[in-house]
């Protein structure tokens, strides 16, 4: 919570943490008119797949970019013209005349998403170790709750909006000018260049990542995977006929992820990111166990042990990648960052594949197993680190 009250009293916290909550403000008001662009295009749910799927494709195709754009840029200049062109892009699909529009929209509206991401995340890094200070979790807890505003307030308001266009441009204004007025605080920070005019960007420097981008593929498939599928598994698995009360289960995972992720920068600051990362594993672990018993009660609270745990965990993956030696910070988390997208793009699919073999009770099966996985990988990562 010390990190939670930096963040607000400080322009150059709270700059870059209301860039988390503006990108999360966004896509939060856009989910609400996903079913409207269905209806108006004609589009079924596999070619619905296809169009968000092609808004991965532009993050997946911005991964490699982002580092060298703000490597030229600076870290700053990136994060504030990120938020501002993401914001505008997000009004396309809103007026996409057919299905061929969506898909290109779509796409550039997730090159803008992704250099936003990776911009903000070496920011709060550099930040960090330039400041001795400890507010990645915090920053992240700021996304959590940019969702609540877009899709939690967005869902009250959007009674008011008989246009779509109208109701997204008005969230576009208040996160542009909102940033305009709090980026004077970051906007200068260039972020640390590595020399490579001795050595270039190779192997070798990839290889201290390599186990950092296991933990993010796992988690934050696990993460994609629970958004898409909790409420089918509370339905299916716990036989939950209510539609509100089946969504219990991913509102007790975000609300728990919120918090934890607004506590998690003083537990870190004492404990170090890889205890974190252990003991968030674990508390995941134990999380899928209760989620698995299938009753009603305990599932949910299930679901809000999994959001406890994997708070932290992603914060500190990106920590850690920033501070590696030897890499820049954009390079890090962009690196981080690329290999726990590919998870959560792959990830519900895989659970849909899993689930006509068997049921869903056997996808989640494989989110605990893939939580240990993940255990192991910080064992042995700690244990490296520790000779």
């Amino acid at each position: 919570m010390n990190s939670l009250c930096l963040i607000i009293s400080k322009l150059r916290y709270f700059g870059p943490a209301w860039v988390f909550a503006s990108l999360n403000i966004m896509t939060g008001t856009w989910v609400l008119y996903i079913p409207k662009i269905k209806s108006k295009l004609l589009i079924d749910d596999a070619q619905l797949g296809i169009a968000l799927f092609c808004f991965a494709l532009g993050t997946l195709v911005m991964i490699p970019l982002s580092s060298i754009i703000i490597g030229r840029f600076g870290v700053g200049k990136i994060t504030s013209i990120g938020i501002t062109l993401f914001s505008l892009a997000f009004l396309m699909p809103l007026i996409a005349q057919n299905y061929m529009m969506l898909c290109i929209v779509l796409f550039v509206v997730g090159l803008f998403a992704c250099l936003t991401d990776v911009a903000m995340n070496a920011l709060v890094s550099e930040i960090e170790q330039e400041d001795t200070v400890h507010i990645m979790s915090a920053s992240h807890g700021f996304f959590s709750l940019g969702g609540v505003i877009g899709a939690g307030v967005g869902s009250f308001l959007i009674t008011y909006f008989n246009i779509p266009l109208v109701h997204m441009l008005c969230a576009a204004i208040f996160v542009i000018v909102s940033n305009i007025m709090v980026c004077k605080g970051y906007i200068n920070i260039k972020g640390k260049k590595e020399d490579r005019s001795k050595k270039s960007f190779d192997a070798t420097l990839i290889k201290p990542l390599l186990g950092l981008t296991v933990i993010a593929f796992l988690i934050m498939g696990s993460e994609g995977a629970i958004e898409h599928w909790s409420k089918l598994y509370m339905q299916d698995v716990v036989m939950i006929s209510s539609e509100k009360i089946s969504g219990f289960g991913f509102v007790a995972f975000s609300i728990m992820m919120t918090l934890g992720r607004f506590f998690g920068d003083s537990v870190s600051k004492h404990f170090g990111s890889l205890v974190i990362i252990i003991s968030g594993c674990l508390i995941s672990i134990f999380g899928f166990i209760a989620v698995l018993a299938s009753g009603l009660i305990i599932t949910i609270i299930g679901f809000g042990f999994v959001g406890l745990g994997f708070s932290v965990i992603i914060p500190e993956l990106f920590r850690l990648a920033g501070k590696t030696q030897g890499i820049s910070s954009a390079e890090g988390i962009s690196f981080v960052a690329g290999f726990g997208y590919l998870g959560f793009l792959i990830s519900p699919p895989f659970l849909g594949f899993l689930s006509k073999i068997d049921s869903l009770k056997l996808s989640f099966t494989a989110l605990l197993l893939a939580t240990i996985v993940a255990l192991l990988v910080t064992f042995v990562i700690s244990k490296k680190r520790s000779k």
